[in-house]
C-alpha cells in the first residue's frame, strides 16, 4: 500500500494498492479553530495518525512544497505547521517517507497544466475512480492520487 499525501488543510492522502488496483482517498482532516478573531481550518494530528495507522501503508509519498509568491506571512506559516504535522505523523507511526516536487510528478504522468489538469489526468488513470476527482475543490485529491500513481510507477 501506497500513501500519498498533497499537504495543507485543503490537501487529501491517497492509498493505493498497485496490485490490486485500489485508490481510497481521504480529504485531510481538519478541525475549524478560532485564529486572529476568524475559524480557521487546521490538520488534526490525531485524526490524521487515527487515519494511517489504520492503513498501515508500506511506504509514503509526501509533496515537496515551498513558500508561494502573494502568500502571507501568516498563512505560510501555518502552512509549514501542517507539513510539519504530517512529517511528524509520519515519523512516528514509523512509515518511510520519500519527497517528490509537483514540477517532477506532473511531468513523469503528462499531467496538464492548472488544478484542472491534475483532475482530468487523476480520472484518466483511474477511471473507476473519477468521481472522486468531479469538482473543482478536488484538486487535492487528484494531486495526491497522482502521486501515489508516480510512485508506483517510477
Amino acid at each position: 500500500m501506497i500513501l500519498a499525501i498533497d499537504p495543507g488543510a485543503s490537501g487529501a492522502l491517497a492509498f493505493f494498492d498497485p496490485q490490486a488496483g485500489t485508490l481510497e482517498v481521504v480529504d485531510m482532516p481538519t478541525v475549524a479553530v478560532a485564529r486572529s478573531g476568524k475559524l480557521k481550518n487546521e490538520i488534526s494530528p490525531q485524526m490524521l495518525a487515527a487515519i494511517i495507522a489504520a492503513r498501515a501503508p508500506a511506504t509514503a509519498v509526501l509533496e515537496k512544497v515551498g513558500a508561494m509568491p502573494g502568500q502571507g506571512v501568516s498563512s505560510m506559516f501555518q502552512f509549514g505547521r501542517g507539513v510539519g504535522i504530517v512529517e511528524g505523523v509520519l515519523a512516528a507511526l514509523h512509515v518511510p517517507t520519500d519527497y517528490v516536487t509537483p514540477q517532477a510528478w506532473q511531468k513523469a504522468l503528462n499531467a496538464r497544466s492548472g488544478k484542472d489538469g491534475n483532475r482530468q489526468r487523476a480520472a484518466e488513470l483511474f477511471p473507476a475512480y473519477a468521481h472522486l476527482f468531479a469538482r473543482k475543490k478536488d484538486d487535492g485529491r487528484a494531486d495526491a492520487a497522482l502521486m501515489a500513481y508516480w510512485r508506483a510507477t517510477k
